[in-house]
């Protein structure tokens, strides 16, 4: 090919861009005004938008054309006559049209408007130009045709209704005589009906390419729709569920498959519903049932099962549940989100919360744990105080008296008195500081224990020996039952003897005088079972739960009727654990607690156990009869 051929081929091409360039550019400014003439109501919808500018332009466009052409006729023709300055004068209209869907935004009005422009036209010209015979009159087919554009059933249908009645009162004026004669002019009748069709039939075409590319338009919207849907669906890892009228799902995403490990196929209908658990289905309703009826967003956080279900062939005993969170929210009526989307339906987003419940969880437990030790710290501080202001008030008190005892004539007998009072008190402070220490001892897992074989009988005897004059002045009856023949044990003999003396102590300090108090030990199931059983007052059961806690007592104010620190229980628990055994405490108010402790014969073996023992709060329930059974069985 020659190269100048090729050189001019190119300018050519590069003519014809240039000159596709510059018609966009002149065009673009014209483009940038009619669209900003849209109406805000509709600027969310592409289509609308599409429609909203094509009949503004149009209009813009017919009635500038008949505003410039205005001065040429006057040139031409000279001074118009009534019936032409009537024409031109109409011909405006169309820009009174444009203004208003610009300002209100109300197309199907704006369409019905400009039918009536349209039909009172033709009819002007129709009836001074011979009515039904009239060259305009082809113009009537054009009214409904360009009112299809609205794309709107009643519009069609009124202005099929007035494209009848023009044609019928043109008809019967003509027929009445009421129509002015025909005005003569240099072209014949059948050359004016042939320019008056042909205008006509160009006009419909201009509508039905204007109709053909409204129509391509929106179905470009909706694919581009549809597609950018699709490709939220398929990557976002929330899954995305349209629910219809009854709830049932009809349209699940791909990221459901990921979260529950099935396919979506059976998640549809009410196969998503039938994995909600039980207790969460009613909120679950719900919150579809507000966003459907009420219009509002709403949203419900529930458990949602894993996997198939019994029914599809899963023969898991124990299903596995998932906490989720869905955003429900109604699909708006003509909403282009889903094809075909109807008021009563719902869109819901739903995504994995597991991770965030855990946490609130977590932060609920150290908030409970937080406030526990603070109110631990706080009743330590009170009881403390409480139980080393006495002593100490005491000590002070009596030895100030000892060293003005002269002064205040103190005998013998006197000074005795308050030295034994002195040394109680220092005895009592010894105590709770000793107690404080093995509590401390014990949490911090310093406190050591060394088994040891020996009888269990005679260690009860001592210990209830040591408890049975505290137990007459208190005005208790008090008695001990061994089963007969006990073998010996494994343990530390210095530990169990502090057990027993605290949970004898703690029976005889809440009974009131006329009560008893029962110690019962026997071997059962290879364990030893220690029992202490009393009918005092008894604990309540919102106590029970707070029971071997350092420094509570179920009756914990500054003016408590029973002395204590609340670290025997706590103690109690933390050496029995140490031995590998377990500690059972049944109450109710008002009629005795029983106390139960189950040890290991071999401790040395069970405290190598890595379970450590725990504290078992049963039920209340009455103390004596099962004593009474207890005892039989013994």
């Amino acid at each position: 090919m020659p190269r100048s051929y090729v050189q001019v081929r190119g300018r050519r091409g590069g003519d014809r861009a240039a000159i596709v360039l510059r018609t966009i550019a002149f065009l673009e400014p014209i483009h940038a005004y009619v669209e900003a003439l849209v109406h805000p109501s509709v600027r969310a919808n592409s289509l609308m938008v599409a429609r909203h500018r094509a009949f503004i332009g149009t209009r813009l466009f017919d009635g500038l054309v008949a505003l410039a052409i205005l001065p040429v006729y006057f040139a031409v023709r000279g001074a118009p006559t009534p019936l032409e300055a009537t024409v031109f004068i109409w011909l405006v209209f169309p820009l009174l049209t444009a203004w208003y869907l610009s300002r209100t935004g109300a197309y199907e009005r704006a369409h019905f408007l400009s039918a009536g422009v349209l039909a009172g036209l033709v009819a002007l010209v129709a009836g001074a130009t011979g009515g039904i015979t009239s060259f305009t009159a082809p113009w009537i087919a054009v009214i409904p045709l360009e009112a299809a554009l609205s794309a709107s059933r009643r519009i069609v249908i009124a202005t099929i209704g007035l494209a009848a009645a023009l044609m019928l009162g043109l008809w019967g004026a003509g027929t009445a005589g009421w129509l002015p004669p025909r005005p003569e002019s240099h072209l014949d009748a059948s050359t004016l009906y042939l320019l008056g069709t042909l205008s006509a039939a160009l006009y419909a075409g201009a509508i039905a390419l204007g109709a053909d590319a409204l129509t391509r338009l929106g179905e470009r919207v909706k694919l581009l729709g549809d597609a950018r849907y699709h490709l939220l669906a398929q990557n976002m890892t929330d899954v995305i569920t349209r629910h219809g009228r009854n709830g049932a799902v009809t349209f699940v995403s791909p990221a459901a498959e990921r979260l529950i490990g099935v396919p979506t196929a059976q998640l549809l209908a009410h196969g998503l519903f039938d994995r909600v658990h039980v207790a969460d289905r009613p909120a679950f309703l719900t919150a579809i049932s507000d966003a459907a009826t009420r219009a509002r967003a709403t949203s419900v956080e529930y458990r949602l099962r894993l996997g198939p279900l019994a029914s599809e062939g899963n023969a898991e005993a124990a299903p596995t549940y998932v906490w989720v969170e869905s955003s429900c929210r109604a699909v708006e009526q003509g909403s282009s989100g889903f094809a075909g989307g109807t008021s009563g339906e719902v869109v819901a987003v739903t995504r994995d919360i597991s991770r965030h419940k855990a946490d609130a969880l977590e932060l609920e437990a150290a908030r409970a744990e937080a406030e526990r030790a603070n109110e631990a710290k706080s009743r330590f501080l009170a009881t403390v105080s409480h139980e080393l202001r006495t002593p100490l008030n005491a000590i002070i008190g009596f030895s100030e008296m000892l060293t003005h005892e002269r002064t205040m004539g103190l005998d013998a007998e006197r000074r005795q008195d308050y030295a034994r009072l002195i040394h109680d008190s220092g005895q009592h402070l010894l105590a709770v500081v000793n107690g404080i220490l093995d509590v401390s001892r014990i949490e911090a897992g310093h406190f050591d224990i060394k088994p040891e074989p020996f009888a269990i009988g005679p260690l009860l005897e001592s210990c209830c020996e040591m408890m049975m004059l505290r137990a007459e002045q208190a005005g208790v009856r008090f008695k001990l039952e061994n089963a007969p023949g006990l073998p010996e044990v494994v343990a530390d003999k210095r530990a169990l003897r502090q057990v027993l003396i605290n949970l004898i102590s703690n029976a005889i300090k809440f009974t009131r005088r006329g009560g008893s108090v029962d110690v019962l030990a026997r071997i059962e199931g290879g364990e030893l079972l220690l029992i202490v059983a009393d009918t005092g007052i008894g604990i309540a059961e919102n106590d029970l739960s707070q029971l071997g806690h350092p420094f509570f007592q179920a009756h914990s104010s500054y003016d408590r009727p029973h002395e204590g620190t609340g670290l025997g229980l706590s103690v109690v628990k933390g050496l029995v654990e140490l031995h590998g055994g377990r500690l059972q405490i049944e109450s109710r108010l008002g009629e005795g607690t029983r106390v139960m402790v189950r040890l290991p014969r071999e401790c040395k073996l069970a405290a190598r156990a890595s379970n450590p023992g725990v504290i078992e709060r049963l039920k209340p329930r009455s103390n004596s009869s099962e004593i009474e059974k207890v005892k039989r069985s013994a």
